[in-house]
């Protein structure tokens, strides 16, 4: 998992509220597990006005230019704002794998929904939970200006808007920890590496009858 410290990222807003998971990235895409290749199919049905399928090239299909992806303004975004309870319905981790494949690193909502922002924080994602009239404020600013950016400091627990205003948002010592240093499920496991391979060896050693074939 890539490591998240700061990023200074054009922002896209996504001014829906309940965006459930099979909006983010629809159920014919789940047969994967490789976790990339996902991100030319989020919002697969909002994005394109045809119906995507597994293994299909995105390129010439044809562009719902209504959609906030698909404007130039937003070309590049790293940073997604949302509304209330994003990432709703079905707990699919694919949802973050199609976020990060795109490009997201920073999501910033009034809510999200429990498993999806665990989700996150385990691939690589910061969601950021703000108060309503804040984030109405940043939909506002972003939606005024053209090439809109926001400064997120993971380490400082600020964000901060071109005007020069900083806003503290909360996390989760141990996920803001995780994500500081690129420390997936897997990963934490590996920092205890050599002590696994000891108990294993002892293991085998005191008990050999275990380990005969």
């Amino acid at each position: 998992m890539k490591p998240f410290t700061e990023l200074n990222g054009r922002v896209a807003p996504l001014d829906r509220a309940n965006v459930d998971t099979d909006a983010i990235i629809p159920k014919q895409f789940l047969k994967s597990i490789k976790r990339s290749g996902f991100g030319p199919n989020l919002f697969d049905e909002w994005r394109y006005t045809d119906h995507g399928e597994p293994g299909q090239d995105c390129a010439n299909r044809p562009k719902n230019a209504d959609f906030v992806l698909n404007q130039p303004r937003y070309e590049g975004a790293q940073i997604l704002l949302t509304r209330d309870n994003f990432g709703c319905g079905s707990s699919r981790e694919h949802a973050p794998w199609a976020l990060e494949d795109y490009g997201f690193r920073v999501l910033i909502g009034p809510s999200f929904a429990d498993i999806f922002f665990s989700n996150c924080f385990k691939n690589g994602l910061l969601p950021i939970v703000l108060p309503a009239p804040e984030v109405d404020e940043l939909f506002r600013q972003c939606e005024a200006t053209d090439g809109y950016r926001l400064k997120v400091d993971l380490a400082a627990q600020t964000i901060t808007r071109p005007d020069g205003r900083t806003i503290q948002f909360e996390v989760d010592p141990f996920r803001k920890e995780c994500l500081l240093n690129g420390w997936d499920d897997i990963g934490l496991t590996l920092r205890h590496a050599d002590k696994i391979r000891a108990f294993e060896e002892k293991r085998r050693a005191d008990h050999p009858y275990y380990f005969v074939a």
